[in-house]
């Protein structure tokens, strides 16, 4: 059986906004959230998806 953690963990987590871990469940960036009711629930083992906002530079 899975362990979750809320949007307000993941958040501290991985060190990002609340707002912006909901919009990575909504765009379906992070695997396996449960979506009960109104609130989202968030696999303990998930891991935080790359920021698409960021392009790597080539030289890397």
């Amino acid at each position: 059986m899975f362990e979750y953690m809320t949007v307000q963990e993941a958040a501290k987590k991985w060190g990002i906004s609340e707002r912006q871990v909901q919009k990575l469940c909504k765009q379906n960036r992070i695997k396996d959230v449960v979506h009960l009711s109104r609130v989202l629930i968030i696999p303990k083992n998930g891991e935080k998806p790359a920021d698409a906002r960021r392009k790597r530079s080539e030289e890397q």
